[in-house]
């Protein structure tokens, strides 16, 4: 099979496992990257082997590129993805797809008109971890799942990030942040979102730096920095959501459990790839470690524009789609204008769960 052309634009710091994977996918070849530093992304291409180094623009006309991976700034991610569309590209961009909902229609309006495929992170949920969660459901180990419960809590990123400036501005936040994953973990497991309950808050108007690059640096705290909701899957599941950068203690909450009418699934971070998935059915006193499906179990950024790739190659739809991912983007700012509002949001999108990953898969291939 003919591999795609890939070309990566924004080489910061999540660049470097994509770069690393869509090396090791037989789909891909990385061909290119290119970012506003051109220093930078000079560095990237010695690191990992890129042949080309690129501006914005001359990555965008490479009539060889197939596919951007779009790793830019959330503020960024709709101006970017509209010009590689336009170029003819297909494009698969970090989270969140866009930062409004009125982007990501555009994003995916303008994919359809030209025959392009759009795709967006996460795609952790096609790791073993998560992989392995959806196998127990489906096989019914804990009966019909009729309830949730998903718990972000962490400080805020201020501390060890060397830019993070951008986690409190318009698209970040913990809800936007981290929710995508949480919120693409529980459609993989139960299904779209019908309807939504959010109420938000805010610790602190300023966030002071102490990563050593900006370490005393002021930070304006412009977005929620507490966000908790209530969400009911069009199955019938409810689910509980916090995501907050207001815990300063630490904390012991699970990051997603699933209770249905026989037991309760305990599922990994959905930031991660692999386990341990533990299930404990009706009447049992303690939990049961499900060893994890052959597959990804370890950071496999890079899965969802390989999976694009074969999508392209093939004529079959890809799992980190668009659909998807504006799924998730209308669900977040559901939660904002619920708690806005203080009613609550009937979704008005909703997507297909993404095919589980067959079984039998060579090491990095999807087909």
């Amino acid at each position: 099979m003919e591999k795609v052309k890939v070309g990566i634009i924004g080489c910061g710091k999540i660049s470097g496992i994509y770069m690393e994977n869509c090396r090791k996918f037989e789909i891909l070849s990385l061909y290119a990257c290119a970012d506003i530093d051109p220093e930078r992304a000079r560095g990237q291409a010695e690191q990992y082997g890129i042949p080309h180094v690129y501006t914005v623009e001359e990555l965008l006309s490479d009539p060889d590129i197939e596919i951007v991976i779009n790793l830019t700034i959330p503020a960024a991610h709709a101006d970017i993805s509209r010009r590689a569309l336009e170029a003819g590209k297909h494009v698969y961009v970090e989270k969140p797809l866009t930062v409004t909902r009125e982007e990501g229609q555009a994003v995916l309006q303008l994919a359809a008109e030209r025959g392009l495929l759009v795709g967006s992170a996460p795609e952790t949920f096609l790791g073993a971890g998560i992989q392995t969660a959806l196998k127990l459901l489906e096989d019914g180990q804990i009966g019909r799942p009729v309830a949730a419960t998903a718990f972000m809590m962490a400080r805020g990123h201020e501390h060890w990030h060397p830019d993070p400036e951008f986690y409190y501005a318009a698209g970040g936040g913990p809800l936007f942040d981290m929710g995508p994953y949480y919120l693409t973990a529980l459609i993989q497991l139960l299904g779209p979102v019908a309807q939504v309950a959010g109420m938000t808050g805010k610790a602190l108007e300023q966030r002071v730096i102490s990563s050593e690059k900006k370490a005393g640096q002021l930070i304006p705290v412009e977005v929620p920095t507490h966000v908790a909701g209530t969400l009911q899957f069009a199955g019938g599941a409810i689910a509980t959501l916090i995501t907050s950068f207001d815990i300063f203690g630490g904390t012991d909450l699970p990051p997603i459990e699933i209770y249905g009418t026989e037991g309760t699934l305990r599922v990994p971070d959905p930031n991660t790839f692999g386990g341990p998935v533990l299930y404990r059915r009706t009447g049992e006193n303690s939990w049961s470690e499900q060893p994890l499906l052959p597959g990804y179990d370890q950071n496999t950024r890079g899965i969802g524009p390989a999976d694009m790739a074969y999508a392209i190659r093939k004529g079959r739809q890809h799992r980190a789609s668009g659909e998807l991912a504006y799924h998730v983007l209308e669900a977040m700012w559901a939660l904002y204008d619920s708690a806005d509002a203080q009613a609550f949001y009937r979704m008005k999108s909703t997507c297909s769960r993404p095919a589980p990953l067959p079984d039998g898969l060579a090491p990095y291939t999807l087909d």
